[in-house]
């Protein structure tokens, strides 16, 4: 399994540096198998955003990067959660700590906003906002 860094995934889905694209496009071509931690895909989505990339887009992207069938991210069912409150308004890194802290009695946050969505949503675990 090789593990990829963010710059690889964002050149082969933004296509920005056609030297990098063709270089990233042909490695996760090859037989091999690849991994990335939640840390990279963390990245990926800011650096999506600094270029602009839609909502639709993002989760395009993801979703995308997700269905490679021999792409198996660290933490694949959490990524899969993140992506899917994501999609729902939360904000990608916001639903990526609370779906790697699943298992847990509770994520405490003063992020009202955080907390508002989660509820909304039936977010497990359970987001508590302190300072109410």
């Amino acid at each position: 399994m090789i593990s990829l860094d963010t710059n690889i995934l964002a050149r082969f889905l933004l296509n920005d540096d056609p030297v990098q694209f063709k270089l990233a496009r042909d490695l996760l071509a090859r037989p091999n198998d690849y991994t990335a931690p939640p840390t990279v895909l963390l990245e990926l989505v800011w650096v999506l955003e600094s270029y602009d990339c839609t909502h639709a887009e993002i989760l395009q992207a993801l979703r995308m990067l997700l269905g490679l069938p021999n792409f198996k991210p660290k933490s694949f069912e959490a990524i899969c959660y993140a992506v899917n409150w994501y999609e729902a308004g939360m904000d990608f890194g916001d639903a990526l700590h609370i779906a790697l802290s699943a298992g847990d009695e509770a994520f405490a946050t003063f992020d009202k906003t955080l907390g508002k969505m989660a509820s909304q949503n039936g977010i497990a675990p359970q987001v508590q906002v302190l300072g109410r």
